[in-house]
């Protein structure tokens, strides 16, 4: 995201996580309802099974306390048959009975299957039906799934059977319910529980827009804010910029008339004395040379304001030495600097913008901070890098209410731009009543790259 704004990378930092979360949220809730839906949905054929099986084994009892009367009596196997063959209970319904070496004896719904021996039946699977319920008959009764055609529909169909043996006559026994019912009440089950999921995801969706759409108005509000007061903060900055080439032109002006202008028409005047007075030529022109040895301090002080010969011909410490010498020298406060580490040639955008800094932050003590003491320290670090310090033990001030202001806090913000501009990082320590310590530091990274 390197050509993204600031604000637009803490937005998105703000946006992403609730977009993760809400994504993962989301997640969890369709893996919890689709485990919740099968748990329903094995209970529900689980129930629908037990209470099948229940109503077979009742059925298949029925039968068997129907024919026991007619065991031993003659022709008690025709009767018995044509009694079971009545027996149904719906379309789908009906007992069946096999010999148990698999001839069909009694089928109420496929009478065609009478007589025929369907031990070698085998189903789509190649699994032996007729066999597996012989061998459960045999085996003392019980259920058998298999697949069997649906006589109301004439489709194959699972089936649950229930099978006993009547050991008497040779018999096996049985009845079924066909499971397309059930099957089709699953898949009931399961579109309704896909659309619960449907729902819920769409609830997510809903909050993760009213989430952004949250987000996204407070930090439109938060921009907006934020742009106002950076627009005073520039507008007051400029009427201070323009302020302070105004003031210098005016105190250049005022130093070139009454200082650099008079002294040039003094000397011009007395040139002019020496030509027509010849007798005290020598005189005058020694006065005239005093008042240019003069004129020309006055310039190089006014050249120094501007920019000191110092910085770029012996160094940074020894401008901000003559910086802090002059602060001194004015009295009421006193300046000091110290050069720690070894020193060494600096680039001219890190001395000026650390000269200019320095200037500040001592213009600022000397003016506001009301202190005994103001140190200055340079400090050449041994990795490479540098740090400039400026603490004095005076009132102190609050910067955070001073830089909140538009039209304050003026000398702060312009020592942090010149600071970023060389990607140094500027802190201050200060509390009303606590003294003031700025100090700006620089990686050897930083200088590397100031250099280049």
């Amino acid at each position: 995201m390197p050509n993204l704004s600031l604000r637009t990378k803490l937005a998105l930092l703000a946006l992403l996580p609730l977009l993760a979360s809400l994504a993962l949220i989301a997640l969890a809730v369709r893996q919890q309802e689709s485990a919740l839906a099968a748990r329903e949905h094995a209970l529900v054929r689980g129930s629908y099974m037990d209470a099948r099986r229940t109503e077979l084994k009742h059925y298949v009892d029925l039968a068997v306390s129907t024919i026991k009367p007619l065991v031993g009596q003659p022709g008690g196997q025709e009767q018995a048959l044509r009694l079971l063959s009545s027996l149904d209970y719906g379309p789908d319904g009906y007992f069946f009975v096999y010999a148990l070496d698999g001839t069909v004896l009694m089928h109420s719904r496929q009478a065609e299957l009478i007589g025929r021996n369907l031990w070698e039946l085998r189903d789509s699977r190649g699994r032996p039906t007729i066999q597996q319920l012989i061998h459960q008959a045999k085996a003392g009764g019980g259920y058998v799934e298999y697949l069997w055609r649906k006589p109301s529909s004439s489709q194959l169909a699972p089936k649950l059977g229930y099978v006993v043996a009547v050991p008497e006559w040779g018999w096996m026994l049985g009845t079924g319910l066909y499971l397309d019912g059930i099957e089709a009440t699953m898949a009931e089950l399961e579109r309704g529980a896909r659309q619960n999921i449907t729902t819920t995801l769409l609830w997510v969706g809903a909050v993760a827009v009213f989430g952004v759409g949250l987000i996204s108005a407070g930090a439109l509000a938060i921009n907006l804010s934020e742009h106002r007061s950076a627009e005073a903060k520039l507008r007051a900055l400029a009427r201070q910029v323009v302020q302070s080439q105004e003031d210098e032109r005016a105190r250049l002006a005022r130093e070139l008339h009454d200082g650099v202008s008079q002294a040039l028409v003094a000397t011009k005047l007395l040139i002019e004395s020496a030509q027509h007075d010849p007798t005290s030529a020598a005189r005058l022109q020694e006065l005239a040379l005093k008042r240019l040895n003069s004129t020309l301090a006055e310039v190089r002080h006014l050249s120094h304001a501007l920019r000191p010969a110092l910085l770029d011909t012996l160094g940074l410490p020894a401008a901000l030495q003559h910086l802090a010498s002059e602060f001194d020298a004015a009295g009421g406060t006193r300046f000091g600097l110290i050069v720690a580490g070894d020193e060494v040639d600096l680039p001219d955008t890190v001395k000026t913008a650390l000269f200019r800094i320095a200037q500040e932050a001592l213009n600022n003590a000397a003016r506001h901070a009301h202190a005994a003491t103001v140190g200055l320290t340079l400090r050449f670090e041994r990795d490479g890098g540098l740090a400039l310090e400026v603490a004095d033990d005076g009132q102190g001030f609050d910067a955070d209410a001073a830089q909140a202001v538009a039209d304050r806090g003026l000398g702060l913000r312009s020592m942090r731009e010149r600071a970023d501009a060389l990607g140094a990082r500027l802190s201050l320590v200060t509390a009303a009543g606590a003294g003031s310590r700025l100090a700006v530091k620089l990686s050897a990274a930083d200088l590397a790259r100031a250099a280049a």
